[in-house]
């Protein structure tokens, strides 16, 4: 009996290790998250900052240009808060000391960048063009600006790469943690046996000690009390120590179960009733009633053979099995990781197993929403791209086709299929608006906008689009409800949602247009990285249509991803709102269930003091007589757009790059209107092109053209002030009239 004692006593004590070794890496592994977690707030502050920083280089350039006053407010407000981000991004990385020396030199550069922007305002204001010229010629703001650019790139890769340590260490310590668990329960197994055949036996000697003592003689009644109150003190320390071990049991903060070969409950922890809801009484069986079991895809179920209990009984051990369970009471979905050991009987026989949950749902959605947000950036990236390309050969073929419909007026049947491919063309360009929408590329026109009054102006139009069946009603807010938003976009926004309850409501139903003024807290944005806290003007769309599932949810806003069947939705209409509402410094969600309806929630971004805008006026279509250079990189337009200008009358002289306009330039070549592509190769823009050259030419008029506007003279989606930029593809007449307009106006 004393060997037994010795032998509970070092397990317990062992046991009481397990548990403050396994408590420990509890705490490390909510630490490594938070670590985690850190580290991407840390990066969307470095993008933060980084984007100050151009906002105010962009304003500041702007207003040397055109003296806009707007531009001028804009740079002092972003100036203003290009300090505190620092200071904010300064805090955030002071247990960093390499990166707060470089967030340093990096604050010590940008302050140099803005009093040379400082010195430009003022000798701007002051009129003192030669010192202005000679503090150009410097280039001290282009240099800072490039080192400010080199050290932002060195603060994100130092951030990736922490992120990328401090999520292998996680992955590490829940790996140990769950090993440690494991052990425990094995150890709590084995002494809980001990205990009981312990147990058992001191009740057998207890009894038997009674038996003896009624059969006794008196003379051994001191005795026999002296020996049983030995073991009724041996059986209270064997309570104690089960009750020790039933404490550290439940504080195990993974879930275990231990049941025996019929799948009957044995042994259950404070954590397993929590996580998998169990209940006294319930079997393996009752417990799988409550849920849906899948693969790690979430897609594929678990058949009846393939649960973590049937693998575990039929004397297959596992481990960190991934598992996905969705409650059928409608509950979030958890991601569990399982790990069994079968327990077997002296014989060898499988009298049971344990079971150990470790619950990774939190790391799983905190991935998932790390990947979709890199997932739509990259598709955004690639659609910029390919839209920038084929709105070049759009401007080829758009021109064509509009000429060949003009000369086959004599031949009515080949005029015709001139005009099909003009009509193919024209889908394509809007095809293009809309994948420029998503990639959040294309030129917006916003201004302060009563949403109230959008909704109101929507609800009429649409009622004759979604048909009698479709009963439209609206929410208002009643205070004011006003918007910076492109109000054509909102519009055309809202019509796509529309549209998608329409068809989500085949037989009737109801839809439902909301406004509300909201603040999204520090809380949401916690949970949204991408989301700035602060107000803003809630628009909500919602229908009693047939709902999406989490998969359909998941891919939404994907270019050409569509439920619809082939012919009837293109894909895009959710994936330019998307990007729309991006673009616009807003948010997007959408609350959806099947079979219960879908809500979508616009977010705009409130309203905006801003001077009143004057439209140019309309220019002629007519052509002249003027002397163009034309800038093109592409071989194709720049012949392209040379004859289109040659038959309305105008001299032209082109180049293939910037460089080799220059050269013209430098050469003397006349000419009254430069007609520059703003992206091209080697290493010059149009927008440097335009400046290099009214600087020798002062007053030159510049018109510029592009496929993407994600370049040197948009800024944020909007369009430099002054500036005149004809968007690929376009046809003849507005060639014409975009030209007049540059030639007749104010040079740029």
């Amino acid at each position: 009996m004393p060997s037994q004692r010795i032998i509970l006593g070092i397990g317990l004590a062992i046991l009481l290790l397990i548990g403050a070794a396994s408590i420990g890496l509890d705490v490390k592994s909510r630490h490594d998250t938070a670590a985690v977690n850190h580290t991407l707030e840390v990066l969307t502050k470095i993008l933060d900052l980084r984007l100050r920083v151009r906002g105010a280089e962009s304003a500041a350039r702007g207003f040397t240009l055109n003296g806009d006053p707007n531009l001028l407010n804009e740079y002092n407000e972003s100036r203003d808060r290009i300090t505190p981000a620092f200071a904010e991004l300064a805090e955030a990385t002071r247990d960093h000391p390499a990166q707060t020396r470089l967030l340093k030199d990096t604050e010590t550069l940008v302050a140099q960048r803005l009093a040379v922007s400082n010195e430009v305002l003022r000798l701007l204001a002051a009129g003192d063009t030669a010192a202005l010229a000679a503090l150009r010629a410097k280039g001290e703001g282009r240099a800072a600006t490039a080192a400010i650019g080199t050290n932002f790139d060195r603060l994100a890769a130092e951030e990736d790469r922490l992120l990328a340590v401090r999520s292998a260490e996680s992955q590490l310590t829940g790996r140990v943690l769950l090993a440690i668990d494991l052990a425990g329960v094995a150890l709590i197994l084995i002494l809980t046996t001990a205990l009981t055949l312990e147990s058992r036996r001191s009740r057998r000697e207890l009894q038997d000690s009674l038996s003896v003592t009624k059969a006794a003689n008196e003379t051994l009644e001191a005795a026999v009390a002296e020996r049983t109150e030995h073991l009724v003190a041996a059986h209270e320390e064997l309570r104690h120590s089960a009750d020790v071990l039933q404490n550290t049991f439940n504080s195990v903060a993974e879930a275990v179960l231990v049941i025996n070969a019929k799948g009957e409950v044995l042994l259950v922890n404070a954590a397993a009733r929590q996580m998998l809801r169990y209940r006294d009484g319930m079997t393996v069986h009752q417990l799988r009633q409550l849920s849906v079991a899948y693969r790690a895809d979430g897609v594929t179920k678990l058949t009846a053979d393939e649960m973590p209990s049937a693998q575990v009984l039929r004397g297959e051990p596992f481990a960190q099995q991934e598992i996905v369970i969705r409650p059928t009471d409608g509950r979030a979905a958890l991601h569990l990781v399982v790990s069994g050991r079968p327990l077997r009987s002296a014989s060898g026989a499988i009298s049971g197993a344990a079971l150990v949950y470790h619950d990774i749902s939190a790391s799983r959605e905190t991935e998932r929403k790390l990947q979709q947000s890199q997932k739509l950036d990259a598709i955004g990236k690639l659609t910029g791209g390919v839209a920038h390309d084929f709105n070049n050969m759009l401007t080829v073929i758009t021109g064509t086709t509009e000429t060949l419909v003009a000369g086959l007026q004599n031949l009515p049947t080949l005029q015709k299929t001139a005009e099909l491919i003009d009509q193919a063309a024209e889908r394509c360009s809007e095809l293009i608006q809309h994948l420029l929408a998503f990639a959040r590329r294309q030129p917006l026109q916003p201004r302060n906008v009563d949403i109230n009054g959008t909704v109101l102006d929507m609800a009429k139009l649409l009622r004759p689009t979604l048909g009698e069946q479709i009963e439209i009603n609206s929410i208002l807010e009643p205070e004011e409800t006003t918007s910076h938003i492109d109000p054509s976009q909102l519009a055309n926004s809202v019509l796509n949602l529309a549209i998608n309850a329409r068809d989500a409501m085949p037989d009737g139903g109801k839809l439902l247009l909301e406004t509300r003024n909201v603040v999204l807290d520090q809380a949401y944005a916690a949970a949204n990285p991408e989301v700035l806290p602060g107000p803003y003007m809630m628009l909500a769309v919602s229908d009693t249509g047939s709902g999406m599932s989490k998969a359909v949810q998941e891919r939404v806003f994907e270019p050409f991803f569509t439920t619809k069947e082939v012919g009837k939705g293109s894909g895009l209409g959710m994936s330019m709102v998307y990007g729309f509402v991006k673009q616009s410094g807003g948010h997007i969600r959408i609350y959806s269930e099947e079979g219960h309806g879908t809500t979508v929630k616009l977010y705009l971004p409130p309203a905006r003091r801003t001077a009143a805008a004057t439209s140019p006026a309309a220019a002629p279509s007519s052509g002249g007589s003027e002397t163009i250079l034309v800038v093109e990189d592409d071989t194709l337009v720049r012949e392209f757009v040379a004859a289109q200008l040659r038959s309305l009358g105008y001299k032209t002289v082109t180049a293939a790059d910037a460089r080799a306009a220059m050269v013209m330039v430098e050469n003397g070549q006349p000419f009254d209107l430069l007609f520059t592509d703003v992206i091209m190769p080697g290493g010059m823009t149009g927008r440097q092109l335009a400046d290099e050259t009214t600087k020798r030419r002062p007053g030159i008029k510049v018109l510029y053209t592009s496929g993407y506007t994600d370049n040197a003279i948009v800024h944020h989606g909007r369009l430099d002030p002054g500036v005149l930029l004809l968007t690929k593809p376009y046809r003849k007449s507005r060639l014409a009239k975009m030209v007049r307009l540059a030639l007749e106006g104010e040079g740029a």
